[in-house]
């Protein structure tokens, strides 16, 4: 479905541009054509975005690893991503994940358009911008809509993605693997705990969590683990609604996944009965679920740990700690 994704090079546009409604005439002076060869950004908003004129260039907050602006046209409005420190590798593998998304045809994200290195350095992309609406999306919709897009995104590959990308801005390793108890083992806890041990010196927790990763499978009996397409990273701060009220997600991690470990972030998405119970009307639960839950939690608890410190080792910890009484290792 998105293997042409995976032919995402520097400088590539995304195709089938929607039709976005024409704002009305305005006086204030457009931007400078002349400074075009100058933006690369403005410079594709005003010949592929189809906009003859840039009205307003606004910040977008909310972001604390990349600049957000929103482009004003009189084609519409685009959402714009920029980084002064990276090349465009980052923004093409979250291009790909939004784009696998986006094809799924289940839950709203914003469809990529531009991915590009800026004039000096860095690098940017631009997306479809989205007005959010005035609440959080409706907890039964987003839930329903969520398994729509696990169901509907497969894999024939196994578990993995086209390319790495990040979690937050750790590294995330994709390589296609056929079986999800290695997957996860190997590129989600063995990653983690190799990166606490090297950053922090925590052999503890390293040497614990390789106890558990080598004795976790009897976890995972009787169930049929299909590859599934996963945002990755969905948290509160991922999850909005437009102005019609439809769940929105954004700022991807995918890959193809145990659908249950797209809840590893749910200690800070607010996921209520309402979200579970829409979702397993169209993903029905499977046996050991909850036995399963606290194995996911802790991938983004090492990943909080590698990346803020210490206040997130505790929990970690104690994840492990239960899982190997539990297992009796």
């Amino acid at each position: 479905m998105v293997a042409h994704l995976g032919l995402i090079s520097l400088g590539v546009s995304f195709p089938s541009l929607p039709s976005l409604p024409r704002l009305g005439f305005t006086k204030r002076r457009p931007f400078a054509t002349a400074a075009m060869s100058e933006d690369p950004i403005q410079e594709w908003i005003l010949t592929e975005g189809k906009a003859t004129q840039i009205t307003r260039i606004r910040p977008i907050g909310g972001g604390c690893i990349n600049l957000a602006n929103c482009y004003d046209t009189d084609a519409g409005s685009f959402f714009v991503k920029t980084n002064r420190s990276i090349g465009p590798s980052m923004f093409e593998a979250e291009a790909i994940g939004l784009g696998a998304m986006y094809e799924t045809g289940t839950i709203r994200v914003p469809k990529p358009f531009k991915v590009g290195p800026l004039r000096n350095s860095g690098s940017y992309i631009i997306m479809e911008f989205i007005e959010f609406g005035v609440s959080r999306s409706n907890q039964s919709v987003l839930g329903r809509k969520l398994a729509e897009m696990h169901k509907a995104g497969k894999s024939e590959k196994g578990f993995g993605f086209p390319v790495d990308n990040t979690i937050g801005s750790t590294p995330q390793i994709n390589t296609w693997c056929s079986d999800w108890i290695q997957f996860y083992g190997e590129q989600r806890l063995g990653y983690q705990l190799k990166l606490a041990q090297d950053q922090y010196g925590d052999s503890t927790i390293y040497q614990k969590g390789q106890r558990l990763i080598k004795n976790m499978a009897p976890l995972f009996e009787n169930i049929s683990i299909e590859p599934c397409l996963l945002h990755g990273d969905l948290w509160s701060g991922n999850i909005s609604s437009d102005k019609n009220g439809e769940p929105v997600i954004l700022d991807p991690a995918c890959y193809y996944g145990h659908s249950e470990a797209e809840f590893g972030m749910s200690w800070c998405a607010g996921f209520g009965g309402s979200f579970y119970g829409s979702y397993f009307e169209v993903m029905p639960k499977q046996p050991g679920f909850e036995k399963r839950r606290d194995l996911y939690l802790l991938y983004h608890y090492l990943n909080h740990y590698n990346l803020f410190g210490s206040g997130y080792r505790s929990s970690a910890m104690s994840i492990i700690d239960d899982y190997l009484r539990m297992l009796k290792v």
